[in-house]
């Protein structure tokens, strides 16, 4: 198995739920159909600050390698979160989403790689929202700065897949079982996007 195999293996099993997850109802339910810029900014906020504390426990008990990837993108995580407090009076975290939850029942280098590799594509469309949003607001200062968080994913692509492909080789039972971790951390997004949405009786599918 190689990355890119498996990177098209967890987007392909997952097309729906990424699809969905990158239109705009994502940024509508991640607010709680608050769309506006304060509103905005908390929800992404919240999002980094508990990404981070997934990865920098997670970087505590794992193996000395997989230990320096979540370690290094605990620490990119947390730029991002003080990167979006400084477009904001303060921040106190909300809820820990659903993905977070997920993630943090994963035991496991092979599970964990796993489901940080799905997070980060799930992160890749709420990125491309939250740039998209502030293009249409108008605010292109704002908008540049998830642009340029959105790059750091394909750094925490690579990151993961390198681990995998260290840890998993030729195994596939190894690489499957990183893919079903990975392929649970998207639909824990999912599932909580479109239960969001039905809360607020919205129609979670696009309209055609």
């Amino acid at each position: 198995m190689t990355a890119e195999a498996f990177i098209d293996d967890v987007r392909e099993e997952n097309a729906t739920a990424l699809s969905r997850l990158g239109s705009s109802k994502a940024l509508y339910a991640d607010t709680m159909g608050e769309m506006e810029r304060e509103e905005v900014l908390e929800a992404a906020a919240t999002a980094e600050h508990h990404a981070a504390e997934t990865y920098a426990d997670w970087a505590e008990d794992a193996s000395d390698e997989v230990a320096e990837a979540f370690a290094a993108t605990a620490e990119e995580e947390r730029d991002h979160y003080e990167t979006v407090v400084g477009e904001l009076d303060d921040h106190d975290p909300g809820e820990v989403p659903a993905i977070q939850t997920y993630l943090r029942g994963l035991d496991g280098d092979v599970e964990r790689l796993g489901g940080f590799l799905g997070r980060t594509l799930a992160a890749e469309k709420s990125k491309e929202q939250l740039t998209g949003f502030f293009v249409g607001d108008a605010d292109p200062q704002t908008a540049r700065l998830f642009r340029e968080m959105g790059g750091d994913l394909d750094a925490q692509l690579e990151r993961a897949t390198d681990r995998l492909e260290s840890v998993c080789g030729d195994n596939e039972d190894c690489w499957e079982r990183a893919e079903e971790a990975a392929s649970g951390a998207i639909q824990a997004a999912y599932e909580e996007y479109t239960e969001r949405l039905e809360g607020m009786g919205v129609n979670p599918k696009p309209v055609c």
